[in-house]
């Protein structure tokens, strides 16, 4: 159940509109919701209250940060451009890190379809465009409902790394529906607050720090 739960957790690791200006840099604020009809995993899902996580992006690299009693200390590090994820846990598993790269992206994208929805919402004055992606990976079955602007520069988290390639903007909503051995989970991630403002290189480092040792088998 843990494991189940810290791969959820991972990969929760987003009127009248006027023209606004392309961020390629800046810090965003999102929310996340999660329920299942598992009621064990509910009550852990209940356990851990609301969850916010710190998103710092600049140009192609994104930094994700979350920290909940539940899950510990989480930082997903994402470079586009070279397809490279970094993420580091802290937890009561000990500080661990896993690193990918995606190698082959044809055969990634094989088993993942992405089509354009005929629904826009409006999130914090942008015009989201709606994307419906389904995939079955490792096992998990998920089908994701994703609202994109692209007036943010396009960088995914560390689990959406290959659909970068597929969608022209930034997930300023996600709504996943996911079924694991059985069970059902909704996942909702949505942008709540940007701050356009300078970030620092040294955050998007995807060298992993001293103490931390590479998690095996995920």
């Amino acid at each position: 159940m843990k494991k189940t739960l810290m791969l959820v957790v991972l990969f929760t690791l987003s009127c009248i509109v006027t023209a606004q200006e392309k961020i390629t840099e800046g810090i965003f604020i999102s929310k996340q919701t999660m329920s299942t009809d598992n009621e064990q995993m509910q009550a852990t899902f209940d356990a851990m209250g609301e969850m916010t996580t710190k998103t710092y992006l600049k140009g192609k690299k994104s930094r994700a940060e979350m920290s909940n009693p539940m899950s510990g200390d989480i930082v997903a590090i994402v470079d586009a451009e070279s397809m490279t994820s970094l993420t580091l846990m802290d937890s009561a598993m000990g500080k661990k890190y896993m690193k990918t790269k995606v190698e082959n992206e044809d055969e990634l994208l094989k088993d993942i379809t992405v089509e354009e929805g005929s629904e826009t919402k409006i999130i914090l004055g942008y015009e989201c465009k709606q994307y419906i992606v389904t995939m079955n990976q490792n096992g998990i079955e998920m089908k994701m409902s994703m609202y994109v602007t692209d007036q943010i520069e396009p960088v995914m988290s560390s689990n959406n790394l290959v659909l970068y390639e597929k969608i022209n903007g930034f997930p300023m909503l996600t709504e996943i529906e996911m079924n694991q051995m059985g069970m059902q989970m909704t996942i909702t991630n949505e942008v709540t607050k940007i701050d356009k403002t300078e970030v620092s290189d040294d955050l998007f480092s995807l060298t992993p720090p001293e103490g931390y040792t590479k998690m095996e088998g995920m």
